[in-house]
């Protein structure tokens, strides 16, 4: 084995899942919550999701200090922007801003972040920010590790016009597919509804997740599932 995967020393990386919906009247946006140094799980339920508006998040992969240095930078300039116009700033300011500080520290940063969001001119928008700063406006997003395993998925399930429960169905199982085949992703799944009546959170713990392929079910404890041993009778 490589001794470099073991080194604790290494920096957090979000080896992850993180995926954005719109649906009729607003977006879903969802991640798993495990952040790995080499092959150590460093925290099994961090956050993903983060606020940078009272209507705009960013989901985070990649490089954690990276994410989150410009996640909190974009959160600034955007606090400054809402003094200075006197209302909150829209879904595209804030994937543009994001865009600009990546793009501009391209040779520095290993980081790719979804912005979602709504706002009263355009509604419900999420927008792909990858590695080197592009900024890709979509009707769904998908990123990090565990998302080379969705894009099928994605092209069979998702459609135009969902609604939010359909929308919200559709993300919890596809990370729950991702943690399955992606040994970087895993814990829980933590998903943000935004729309125009405001944002909701919701968690789902991983012993809640649907099952795939071989799984095996999670337990409490190994005696749950080693059969009780019974010897056999004494015969004299």
């Amino acid at each position: 084995m490589d001794k470099s995967s073991l080194d604790v020393e290494q920096p957090h990386s979000m080896g992850t899942t993180i995926i954005g919906v719109t649906y009729n009247g607003g977006v879903v946006l969802g991640a798993d919550s495990r952040t790995s140094t080499g092959m150590y799980v460093a925290n099994r339920a961090s956050d993903k999701i983060t606020q940078l508006t009272d209507n705009v998040y960013v989901c985070r992969s990649g490089s954690a200090a990276d994410s989150q240095v410009v996640s909190d930078y974009v959160r600034y300039f955007l606090h400054q922007h809402t003094i200075q116009l006197g209302q909150p700033a829209t879904v595209k300011v804030a994937a543009s801003l994001v865009r600009q500080l990546s793009y501009n520290n391209k040779a520095m940063l290993q980081t790719g972040m979804i912005v979602g969001g709504w706002d009263k001119y355009e509604g419900g928008k999420i927008y792909g920010v990858p590695l080197g700063g592009t900024l890709l406006e979509q009707p769904f997003a998908i990123g990090g590790s565990g998302s080379s395993y969705l894009y099928g998925f994605f092209d069979q399930a998702w459609r135009e016009g969902m609604s939010h429960e359909e929308a919200e169905k559709l993300v919890v199982t596809a990370v729950s597919l991702a943690i399955a085949r992606d040994g970087a992703s895993g814990g829980v799944v933590r998903t943000v509804t935004i729309n125009k009546d405001g944002v909701k959170r919701k968690f789902y713990p991983g012993d809640t997740l649907p099952l795939w392929h071989e799984e095996i079910e999670s337990v409490n404890s190994l005696l749950d599932i080693v059969p009780a041993a019974s010897p056999d009778p004494m015969v004299c």
